[in-house]
């Protein structure tokens, strides 16, 4: 099969085009034929090496993590997909090897879950890592309707879920972005607010009682500002900055694989509660410019690669 590899970590340029076996396929997994996968942030930071202490590396590396396909084959034990489906996942395996960026990837049950109906497979690929980071976060501050979030990076990958996700829960949300995002977070159903010096003050003003909420997902030292912005028992939740497990109710996310929890992410896309942004879609032999336009930061979607 064709895949996109690397045999050494690096910048963008060691990713290469290459021909590898079709991976087997374990007893709770299924062979999925790759239509797209998306590049995340943290792809990158596999690539040089960020997670060598977290993580076994097995050179080659196939990466990625984000895939949207059809089931190819299934596995022994896997009574809840079958031959055929349209599926998207998740696919982070407990160790760096055989990712997205092919033509087959061996995905296992627990990381996937039916691609919504409404979403084509470019945009499925978008979903599952930013999805579920902003879904399971806001699960885990206990967000509810009627109370009001800071979204930091709101116009962003994951923000610009949170905002969605929030708003389809009844929440008021508040995003920090830069000016030139503010249109398309009013277009979420968020009210945006610039990031940067004086921001406590434009929160306060918004909302002069402080918020229930602030989920982080900027870093940039935001979180040692969150006890000016939150009201009192109030939540803040951090992806970037583990400092957050020391505020009072702080939490520190680290997304998971889920099945259920991208079945609700696909119920949200095919109600119309959630959208999805392409910024690029490329072709599966031009990955290292997508790792490139991701690294040049300041896009508002996602870039996608194209496989079939």
């Amino acid at each position: 099969m064709r895949a996109i590899t690397y045999d050494r970590h690096g910048g963008a340029d060691v990713l290469q085009l290459t021909d590898q076996p079709v991976p087997p396929v374990g007893p709770d997994a299924v062979l999925v034929r790759v239509h797209a996968a998306a590049v995340n942030p943290v792809d990158l930071y596999v690539r040089a090496g960020g997670l060598d202490a977290l993580m076994d590396v097995q050179f080659p590396v196939v990466p990625g993590w984000d895939v949207a396909g059809v089931v190819e084959q299934v596995g022994l034990d896997v009574p809840e997909l079958e031959v055929g489906d349209e599926v998207f996942g998740y696919v982070r395996k407990d160790w760096v090897h055989g990712g997205t960026f092919a033509e087959y990837v061996a995905a296992p049950v627990r990381t996937l879950a039916r691609k919504p109906s409404s979403l084509s497979f470019e945009e499925a690929a978008g979903v599952p890592l930013a999805g579920l980071t902003a879904y399971q976060t806001i699960v885990r501050s206990g967000l509810r309707a009627g109370q009001t979030v800071l979204v930091h990076g709101a116009s962003g990958g994951v923000g610009s879920f949170a905002v969605q996700i929030a708003r389809s829960l009844g929440a008021r949300v508040v995003g920090t972005a830069s000016e030139r995002n503010h249109d398309y977070l009013r277009s979420l159903g968020a009210e945006p607010v610039a990031h940067g010096e004086g921001l406590v003050r434009r929160v306060r003003d918004l909302v002069p009682d402080g918020v229930d909420v602030v989920l982080d997902y900027a870093g940039h030292g935001l979180v040692a500002e969150a006890p000016q912005l939150l009201a009192a028992g109030g939540v803040p939740v951090s992806i970037v900055d583990a400092s957050v497990r020391e505020l009072p109710g702080g939490v520190y996310a680290w997304v998971r694989p889920s099945s259920s929890d991208l079945a609700e992410l696909a119920r949200l896309a095919d109600d119309g509660a959630l959208t999805v942004h392409v910024d690029r879609v490329l072709e599966l032999e031009d990955a290292a410019e997508a790792h490139r336009l991701v690294e040049q930061g300041g896009g508002r979607g996602k870039v996608v690669v194209r496989v079939r």
